[in-house]
């Protein structure tokens, strides 16, 4: 090659199949193990549900939809399905509220609102387990050492046995609080994104018109310019409830197992499928009907709420 030439380029269909290789060595073993880990198990639970598959992973009598109509005519599979409809109920608008309660307060802060945002959004870190215990044997434990029932005893209530009583039904009150605490900080840092990427001039040009800072301005230019973030709070918290699990195990289940009251799907399909009788068909008849209700469910919600539409602008 003479002095100064410059270097052949490399033909495209070489720096096509390069860019290939690099990609499936980045991304290839994730790939296998997402396909191995859940994809296959995923698909291997729907093959069992059509199967009568007790105490085995590898059955041969085919029930064709029988596992289906059984379990939607179990009276305790449909018991737990009203126990989510509550718990969703109790734990959308709650967290909604609070993370948008939140995220509007730490967005005002002149100064440590990384601090702040930091501190509430610390309990997302901590285990749902950990912090089910937390709940359990400190702050609402039934006995009088219990700070929930020390505050009572302070002001002359009477003590309660907030896990074991159901009329009222304090558990609720558990299983929300502890909930709220662990997801709050996750929604409110959603909602600070959204609330950053509100255009000033929307609040400048409200002023001139004569909008009053407060309500008028949240009512008229924050609440509207939140609704796609506010759409996508929403689906992730109905799921979410969908797959509550932890908390309501490690809070209600104790030596004498789990009480028949306030039990979801997932702590009904776990006893199902490893209990006593471990019916994997039964069980994973129940988990495809769950997943095609969250899949119908969250479908419902993005239509009507518009997301994803032609129409749809996020911010």
């Amino acid at each position: 090659m003479a002095p100064g030439a410059a270097k052949p380029a490399t033909p495209r269909p070489a720096r096509q199949r390069n860019r290939t290789l690099w990609f499936w060595i980045f991304v290839g073993p994730f790939a296998a193990g997402l396909a191995l880990f859940t994809y296959v198990p995923l698909a291997w639970s729907v093959y069992l549900s059509f199967f009568d598959a007790h105490n085995t992973v590898s059955p041969t009598d085919f029930v064709g939809l029988g596992n289906y109509t059984a379990m939607l005519g179990d009276p305790s599979f449909r018991a737990a399905l009203l126990t989510f409809a509550v718990f969703t109920a109790f734990i959308v608008p709650a967290t909604y509220a609070l993370s948008l309660g939140l995220a509007l307060a730490v967005n005002r802060l002149r100064f440590a609102q990384a601090f702040f945002r930091s501190v509430f959004f610390l309990p997302t870190a901590c285990s749902y387990v950990v912090a089910a215990l937390v709940w359990k044997l400190s702050i609402f434990n039934g006995v009088r050492f219990g700070l929930a029932n020390t505050v009572l005893g302070w002001l002359g209530a009477d003590q309660i046995a907030w896990l074991s009583t159901t009329d009222p039904p304090w558990y609720w009150l558990v299983i929300v609080t502890v909930r709220l605490w662990l997801q709050a900080g996750f929604y409110m840092v959603l909602f600070l994104a959204g609330l950053q990427r509100v255009p000033p001039q929307l609040y400048e040009a409200a002023a001139v018109d004569g909008a009053r800072p407060g309500w008028q301005t949240f009512r008229y230019i924050t609440f509207p310019a939140l609704r796609a973030t506010s759409v996508a709070v929403v689906l992730l918290l109905v799921i979410g409830a969908f797959q509550a699990f932890d908390e309501f195990y490690n809070l209600l289940s104790d030596a004498r197992g789990y009480p028949p009251y306030a039990r979801p799907p997932l702590v009904y399909l776990y006893y199902t499928a490893l209990g006593q009788g471990q019916n994997l068909g039964l069980g994973s008849a129940g988990a495809v009907i769950l997943a095609l209700i969250i899949a119908v469910v969250t479908v419902a919600q993005a239509r009507w709420f518009g997301l994803g539409g032609k129409d749809e602008k996020a911010v």
